[in-house]
């Protein structure tokens, strides 16, 4: 097995009343238009919730092909994407695993594809924006190497992200501004957060993307 996704689903959101992985766009839950996404692209989906009980809410509504896991108990009361990583990452049967929210639905398939070729030899493949802020939770990592940057990131009391991408060696960055050419309007990092946003993706998902040439970009 070579390529594994993650997908981050633990937390309920105040501002939606409810788990935002199972909002309701475009007459299926956000988490299934992320799934959608990765289809025929990697070997194996993860779902990683913060509870037994929204672990089951899911599997009612996606199926059984899918491995849910629990977040780590015992890391206290954390909110944090790392505990669900490091949870992920020591499941993960692929050599390479994609590492995604449940409240992205526009993800994009070539930008995925695009991360997982850069990722070959490498620790991890991040993309970064111009002023320098990366996007850990949308990233290709090497499974073993992110695990143990995880476990000894978290058993160090630390709980960022940030962090963990630290204790990697051998990591790529790839600028949003090459993203750019395959994603235009960068959709695939729009995450929802509000009932806004949720208005905003509604109209997005029926605007088709620009064309893209992904092969220009993998070298």
């Amino acid at each position: 097995m070579d390529r594994s996704t993650i997908i981050l689903a633990g937390g309920f959101s105040s501002r939606f009343g409810q788990d935002k992985g199972l909002l309701q766009l475009a007459n299926k839950p956000l988490i299934q238009h992320v799934l959608d996404a990765i289809s025929n692209i990697v070997d194996e989906k993860i779902v990683v919730a913060s509870s037994k009980v929204q672990a089951e809410n899911y599997m009612k509504v996606l199926g059984s092909n899918i491995n849910f896991l629990v977040d780590r108990t015992d890391v206290g009361n954390a909110q944090s994407p790392l505990v669900g990583a490091l949870t992920g990452f020591k499941e993960a049967r692929g050599k390479y695993t994609l590492l995604l929210p449940c409240d992205t639905p526009l993800v994009s398939r070539d930008v995925i594809l695009l991360l997982f070729e850069l990722c070959i030899n490498r620790n991890a493949v991040i993309p970064r924006w111009p002023n320098g802020y990366i996007e850990p939770l949308q990233a290709v990592y090497c499974t073993k190497s992110a695990y143990n940057a995880a476990k000894d990131t978290l058993d160090g009391g630390n709980l960022n992200m940030q962090s963990m991408v630290d204790r990697l060696h051998g990591v790529r960055y790839v600028s949003t501004l090459v993203l750019q050419q395959l994603d235009p309007e960068l959709r695939t990092f729009f995450n929802l957060n509000t009932p806004l946003d949720l208005k905003k993706a509604e109209f997005m998902i029926k605007q088709p993307r620009a064309h893209s040439k992904l092969s220009k970009f993998i070298r």
